[in-house]
């Protein structure tokens, strides 16, 4: 899929209705692919990634899981087995407001990974967390069912799928 973010905001500059978010340039790429997009999924949790296993190995259909983990620094979301189980069920990336682990299966893993960092710690599963509602990362809302574009240089949410100009 080719598309460009700086394209898309220079679309929208003037438009204030909210139909395109930008996420603030906090996140880094981890997975091998440094563009991807795609509808949205969501998960909230905090240090606990039994809804992140759950999404990530039932059918992605080239969707985008959004996780939000409270931004915790402390443990991390997403690994090298969940993020091998993402791309084997075609899911098309991930963005964790929140940490992963095992770099380099992540970097060898054919999907878009976004993270706020990494940390060696794992989380436990307490069947914790909350999968399909409302995020608000950043201040702004991030809806299932959006679309999600990222790349080299940034992230936005759109209400829809946008088309490359």
């Amino acid at each position: 899929m080719e598309f460009s973010t700086c394209d898309f905001c220079d679309r929208f500059k003037s438009d204030e209705s909210g139909r395109l978010r930008v996420l603030p340039g906090v996140y880094r790429s981890y997975g091998a692919l440094g563009r991807f997009a795609g509808p949205v999924r969501t998960v909230k949790c905090f240090e606990d990634n039994s809804r992140v296993k759950e999404a990530v190995e039932s059918p992605g259909q080239g969707q985008v899981l959004v996780v939000d983990g409270a931004g915790s620094l402390r443990r991390a979301l997403l690994g090298g087995n969940l993020a091998a189980a993402a791309a084997a069920n075609g899911w098309a990336g991930l963005l964790i407001h929140g940490c992963v682990r095992d770099l380099a299966e992540l970097a060898a893993t054919p999907l878009g990974i976004l993270a706020l960092g990494h940390v060696p710690m794992p989380t436990d599963r307490k069947a914790q967390g909350q999968s399909d509602l409302v995020l608000h990362l950043h201040g702004l809302p991030v809806r299932p069912g959006e679309w999600l574009y990222a790349d080299s240089d940034g992230v936005v949410i759109s209400e829809q799928a946008l088309h490359a100009a």
